[in-house]
């Protein structure tokens, strides 16, 4: 197919492309305000050689958002068909990847999630969210797909979970979590919210159960379970069965969470529930990054430090501050307006990626659509909410902001692939 400029000028979301190229260019500004010393001052770096220019992230993520640019390019002049037609293909190919990684990677911070590719280091399981999503999209638009088929939906839990479990065989269970997101974009497309109900009930039945006596929870659970019999008979004389088997389920969570915590989840994962429990239990150990998050971040106030003069983060109080905790050089240097603005820049990303899926004209595209801005509100809430104790430090970076070029990639994969179906779907209305 050949690809025409203008076509391009015309149809590609321009709006989209600007709130990507303002993410990125506030993101290297932290990752550059977040390694910056005062003792290296920038006056000096144009007498450095590459190599020792290598040693700053700031300037190897100048590297990442370069290349990122040629990705850019490559993925919007790729004809739109090769993404449905190669969804399965791509998916398989990245199943096979995290196989070869979890055998050949070197381990880092216990975790065999790495290649090693020269002077390059890559993480599939960044990328393994896009070849899910085109799969799982491809599967959803298929032509006797059947919601209330359990066979349709085995097949769809089977695409959604093989590389998660994979990604946590290889002991990077962050990452893994990421795939729950594509939950909300199966709901898009039909999927039960019972399914959505059950988990989120599930979800709150273990962290009661970490939080509240065990005794008081059977109590009241069995108390519950004698009301509802009592006040609706129609439960008691039809579904009783169904009722009984739910509550067995409930008292099996609530007893069985001591072995899963303690004999499932490894130590570091224990630690990471524990402090988002109690951060302050342990303040200059366990609960250290969250605790000087925290400072960091409440230190900015309204308007924040200046540009360069965050105190904490030129003393390096805050570990992984320009990979996992970039969120608090903004809050330190920019304040809560600096904070809100970002904010406001995500949420109307996600709003126009929700716009762009709701007019395409096919379900693959449209299912492909949420499964995006899925992915991206599960890792900006995620890591937003761990940096002011909200949510578990479970070490996945910020959209278009954390150093890194596999993640860098990984986004700028799952959105220029949006936009170039979204260039053509006039075309698609026509297939």
């Amino acid at each position: 197919m050949q690809v025409s400029p203008a076509r391009y000028s015309r149809s590609l979301d321009w709006l989209t492309v600007l709130l990507y190229a303002v993410l990125v260019g506030l993101g290297w500004a932290c990752i550059y305000a977040s390694s910056y010393s005062p003792d290296a001052p920038t006056t000096s770096l144009g007498n450095l050689s590459f190599e020792k220019l290598m040693a700053f992230n700031w300037f190897k993520q100048l590297l990442w958002i370069g290349t990122a640019g040629l990705l850019v390019v490559v993925l919007l002049v790729v004809d739109y068909k090769a993404y449905d037609t190669l969804a399965y293909a791509l998916y398989g190919g990245m199943i096979v990847l995290l196989l070869v990684t979890m055998v050949v990677a070197r381990p880092i911070a216990g975790s065999r999630s790495w290649l090693e590719l020269g002077p390059v280091r890559l993480q599939p399981a960044e990328f393994a969210k896009f070849t899910t999503a085109l799969a799982a999209s491809r599967f959803m638009a298929s032509t006797n797909l059947r919601y209330q088929d359990w066979r349709d939906q085995l097949v769809l839990a089977g695409i959604t979970l093989l590389p998660p479990l994979l990604i946590i065989a290889s002991n990077e269970s962050g990452q893994a979590l990421v795939f729950g997101a594509l939950l909300l974009a199966y709901f898009r497309e039909g999927m039960s919210p019972l399914i959505l109900l059950l988990l989120a009930a599930a979800g709150a039945i273990l962290v009661l159960a970490l939080l509240v006596p065990k005794l008081w929870l059977l109590v009241a659970f069995t108390l519950l379970l004698l009301i509802v019999l009592g006040v609706n008979r129609r439960i008691l004389r039809h579904h009783l069965l169904l009722a009984v088997g739910v509550w067995l389920v409930t008292v099996g969570m609530v007893v069985g969470v001591d072995l899963f915590y303690n004999k499932v989840l490894q130590a570091h994962q224990r630690q990471r529930i524990e402090i988002l429990i109690n951060p302050s239990a342990d303040p200059l150990g366990k609960g250290w990054n969250v605790t000087q998050s925290k400072i960091a971040i409440g230190s900015g106030g309204l308007l924040g430090k200046g540009f360069l003069q965050g105190t904490q983060t030129k003393f390096d109080f805050v570990p992984e501050q320009s990979t996992d905790f970039i969120f608090c050089t903004v809050g330190e240097e920019f304040g809560w307006v600096g904070s809100l603005v970002v904010i406001v820049l995500y949420l109307t990303l996600l709003w126009r990626i929700i716009y762009v899926a709701e007019r395409q004209h096919s379900v693959f595209g449209r299912t492909y659509g949420y499964c995006v801005a899925s992915v991206l509100f599960f890792h900006i809430t995620v890591n937003m909410g761990m940096t002011i104790g909200l949510a578990p430090v479970v070490g996945i970076p910020l959209p278009f902001f954390s150093y890194g070029g596999s993640s860098l990639w990984s986004f700028t994969v799952l959105l220029f692939s949006l936009l170039a179906l979204d260039a053509y779907r006039k075309q698609e209305l026509i297939r």
